[in-house]
């Protein structure tokens, strides 16, 4: 993997949100989950769909943090409009585990 300046990496913007709202995405190609996320202040709630129903119901994410890149251009997912991207990362068979911090902190919070 090619190497990157701290500038390459401070312009992507990843914050901590908590999930207010997540529903079933039938439509979906791959199973996946609507995710509505408050990222508080300025940025606000946005949308996205996560491919993580092997960990994940909807009822068992409104309330978690999660951490998610939102200076990505916004992205058409079938009939749905993704405007940040949700962080995991595989589990031994490949399936996604969120990324959280450990604690409870502030929506919005940039990830250092």
């Amino acid at each position: 993997m090619a190497e990157i300046s701290f500038d390459d990496f401070m312009k992507v913007d990843i914050r901590v949100g908590t999930v207010t709202r997540a529903e079933p995405f039938p439509e979906a190609r791959k199973p996946a989950i609507k995710l509505w996320v408050d990222f508080g202040g300025d940025i606000g709630e946005r949308k996205t769909s996560a491919q993580i129903t092997v960990h994940y119901s909807p009822d068992t994410l409104v309330g978690r943090q999660v951490m998610a890149v939102v200076n990505f251009p916004p992205r058409q997912i079938g009939p749905f409009m993704s405007e940040v991207l949700v962080l995991g990362v595989p589990d031994e068979n490949g399936a996604i585990v969120l990324l959280s911090p450990d604690q409870s902190v502030p929506d919005g919070g940039r990830m250092h």
